[in-house]
């Protein structure tokens, strides 16, 4: 035992110590992190500007600080992998010079990318990339078109599709019972993308949509019955009111001011994320730690789709053993590796359109009420496909 005990503490100073120009002469794995210099997902507005803890800090959510802790728990990695890894930020003004910064960074050596765009966005760049050898990851872009008729076979996602939030969602309602929903939609594109996705899970797990109500944005008195919740939700018969409002203002005063007493779903009350800072299990606090000790902030959905987007990259190479691209595009499109993203199951990549099968937390602001899949919901290979579009059911076509 000791004899053991003496040789595994030589490897590990040996490692400590081992010059720099061994890891020089590993092979160097270039990525690519591309975002908008103007993203109006991002944009601070309203109560938003205030960081809650201090009431006074403007908070800076975007993906960047996910990719960054990734980047740093990849530099620990470098010997399993047998290769050293390069992040290298690019901020464009859009899709145009986006796809300039790839094909730039694309002959300088590196391969993959991470992209922090909008759904517009990252369809456009996928498009104009095909057959340039990158290989694209989705870290925060919802849109279920991106899984579908606009899928590419380069293009991978971390971030859920709209259509695995709603799943998530009405899962939860099923299994409460509440099975009668008052939809409340928004004015903007996204809200009505929303609703129809909330129409096509509560058809799947047999919910009832009594009505979709639309509401307007600000207080105008003659606008009364459009942007006063209990006025917008009266004369109804409903268990649950589902709230589609990308906007987020009018979402935030809708839990306990519905006509009925009924809970709150989607953008306001109970929401489907995937990741969230209170989660407590499966080795979720130690990434909160890790994340807030670099950035002093908590850890949001943008940030853990970038940074499992990095961890995939690493477990991609260190599998596949090579670090060539048209290898690595191989070994990913095979779907076979299982990731760890510290929020339960082992996930993988559907084959059928790239996206990342994962839990989905189930939160107020405050804490993780529920995670889906929920109990009870079961499916003949993973249950994690209960979430999202089916094989039988996308439009996806890669060849």
């Amino acid at each position: 035992m000791r004899a053991r005990l003496l040789s595994a503490l030589a490897a590990c100073l040996f490692s400590a110590l081992a010059p720099a120009a061994a890891q020089d002469e590993l092979p160097a794995v270039g990525i690519g992190f591309i975002d908008l210099a103007a993203d109006p997902r991002y944009d601070e507005w309203g109560i938003h500007p205030v960081d809650i803890r201090s009431a006074t800090a403007i908070v800076d959510r975007r993906a960047w600080a996910g990719a960054a802790l990734g980047a740093e728990e990849l530099e620990r990695f470098t010997r399993i992998a047998k290769a050293r890894f390069a992040l290298e930020r690019r901020t464009v003004a859009g899709s145009a010079e986006a796809v300039a910064a790839i094909r730039e960074l694309l002959a300088g050596g590196a391969a993959l990318f991470l992209l922090d765009a909008d759904d517009a966005t990252v369809a456009e760049i996928a498009a104009r990339t095909v057959g340039d050898g990158a290989i694209l990851f989705n870290v925060t872009a919802t849109g279920d078109g991106l899984r579908n008729e606009f899928c590419q076979p380069h293009l991978f996602h971390t971030a859920a599709s709209r259509g695995m939030k709603t799943d998530a969602l009405a899962q939860y309602l099923k299994a409460r019972k509440w099975n009668e929903v008052l939809a409340l939609r928004g004015p903007l594109p996204e809200d009505a993308e929303t609703v129809r996705a909330f129409e096509r899970s509560a058809d799947l797990f047999g919910l009832d949509i009594v009505d979709i109500r639309d509401f307007v944005l600000g207080s105008d008195p003659t606008a009364r019955e459009r942007n006063d919740v209990d006025f917008l939700t009266g004369s109804a018969d409903y268990d649950a009111v589902f709230v589609a409002d990308a906007h987020g203002e009018f979402a935030l005063g809708a839990p306990y001011a519905t006509q009925l007493p009924a809970p709150v779903v989607g953008a306001g009350g109970l929401a489907a994320r995937v990741w969230h800072w209170s989660y407590l299990r499966h080795g979720a606090p130690q990434v909160h730690g890790r994340f807030e000790r670099m950035h002093g902030r908590r850890m949001g959905e943008a940030d853990w789709g970038a940074w499992v987007a990095m961890k995939i990259i690493g477990n991609a190479v260190a599998r596949a053993k090579t670090a060539d691209p048209a290898a690595l595009l191989e070994f990913l499109r095979a779907g076979a590796m299982r990731i760890d993203g510290s929020k339960g199951p082992g996930m993988s990549l559907r084959t059928w359109n790239n996206q990342l099968r994962q839990p989905i937390m189930l939160s107020t602001p405050e804490w993780v009420v529920a995670r889906a899949p929920v109990e009870g919901f079961r499916h003949r290979v993973t249950d994690l496909d209960t979430l999202g579009y089916e094989e039988r059911d996308t439009t996806c076509r890669f060849d």
